[in-house]
């Protein structure tokens, strides 16, 4: 009793010549139809006769075929009584001894699958009518979901709390359809001329699944940012659809079970937008200034920074400017390598006066700076002209500064 494999891939125009009526799916369907009852198909490029009506009704002898992509799934009041998951035709009989009611078909069925079809299967002898109805095995696009405020979550990354408003879609899969059907589906959708389509902004079931998508984000996005493996970065989540979905289906699966309780399961992700918000975008701003500053290219940056220093220095004021910088570059302290020259920069003392009056008491002179050994100015000099960060035409005139030449 139930489904008969009469063969496979027997799909096209062959069907109309050996089946002048069978069952199949419907034309014109959306690519996001996830389930929907079987039709006669009438005519197949001008062959075949069948008119009747689509109510999606088999009976003794009904042909059935199913299309690549697709499960088919037999019903007799609400109780599952046939599955097949591959590709072919099949012929439903309820007389027959030991017919096969679950086809694997090249690992497409599962063992959750199976499982599910030993705890939902029907238990006693089915009746000569029978529900035909059609299950997408592919890929579901196109299912959004989005923000309207901040979520937060906590990064361990930048060890502050982040948020941002995101939106964007994910491509779901039914990964077990009699679970699927059982466990989810309302039985509104299981009526002639019905399409369960998850992008129908009617269907209530979709409209839940979107609204469990969106508070799963916040801690999607935590358990994404916070896993080493993904390199700890928010920045990466627009470029790895595939693992973001990893982590979203994982946040799902945790919080409401889809897989377990429904057969349902997020493929991939694609990420339209994050907007963060204020204190976020600080955050990245000074995370990507301590990048930039840190490591080898840290290094490359600072000496950089002071070559170019070095350099403006030696445009404006020769050797002498490279001397007094009062710097310090790659460890080497520069200040005070200028070397002070007696009568160079100091005032003449003032005429005495020419009236009889007593002069004041002149104001003593301040002191000169002690004068640094020349042989520790030269050394700090070959330090930094090692260190590439002077030439050696400005070295050999900081030598000639420092022995007084």
């Amino acid at each position: 009793m139930g489904l008969i494999k009469a063969a496979v891939g027997a799909i096209g125009g062959s069907m109309a010549d050996q089946w002048k009526d069978f069952f199949t799916v419907p034309n014109g369907l959306a690519p996001t139809a996830a389930l929907f009852a079987a039709v006669p198909q009438g005519t197949n490029a001008g062959r075949g006769s069948n008119t009747k009506a689509s109510d999606g009704v088999i009976t003794n002898g009904s042909k059935i075929m199913v299309p690549e992509g697709y499960g088919l799934i037999l019903m007799q009041d609400g109780a599952i009584t046939g599955f097949a998951a591959e590709a072919g035709a099949y012929e439903w009989n309820s007389d027959a001894q030991d017919p096969e009611s679950i086809f694997a078909g090249d690992g497409i069925v599962s063992p959750l699958v199976k499982t599910s079809w030993e705890r939902f299967k029907f238990g006693g002898r089915p009746a000569a009518q029978q529900r035909a109805y059609f299950v997408s095995l592919k890929e579901l696009p196109n299912n959004r979901f989005g923000t309207q405020s901040e979520i937060y979550w906590d990064d361990a990354y930048m060890n502050a709390q982040v948020g941002a408003v995101t939106r964007g879609t994910y491509t779901l899969k039914i990964i077990d359809p009699i679970l699927f059907v059982k466990g989810y589906v309302p039985a509104s959708y299981l009526e002639p001329g019905t399409v369960f389509d998850f992008t129908d902004l009617d269907n209530d079931a979709a409209a839940q699944l979107f609204n469990e998508v969106v508070g799963s984000l916040a801690p999607a996005f935590s358990m994404y940012t916070n896993d080493p493996s993904k390199g700890n970065r928010i920045t990466k989540i627009q470029q790895d659809s595939v693992g973001f979905a990893q982590s979203l289906s994982a946040a799902v699966e945790q919080n409401y079970h889809w897989s377990s309780a429904r057969g349902l399961q997020i493929i991939s992700t694609a990420i339209v937008s994050i907007e963060y918000d204020e204190n976020t975008r600080e955050l990245l701003r000074n995370v990507q200034r301590a990048d930039a500053l840190s490591g080898a290219r840290g290094n490359s940056n600072l000496q950089a920074s002071v070559a170019a220093g070095f350099e403006a220095a030696g445009e404006n004021a020769g050797a002498g400017g490279l001397i007094g910088m009062g710097m310090a570059a790659g460890g080497v302290g520069i200040g005070g390598l200028q070397q002070p020259v007696p009568g160079v920069g100091a005032q003449s003392a003032p005429p005495p006066p020419t009236t009889a009056a007593p002069a004041p008491p002149a104001t003593p002179a301040p002191a000169p700076p002690a004068a640094e050994d020349p042989m520790a100015m030269l050394t700090k000099a070959k330090q930094m002209l090692d260190a590439g960060l002077i030439t050696q035409a400005d070295y050999d005139a900081a030598k000639a500064k420092a022995l007084g030449l």
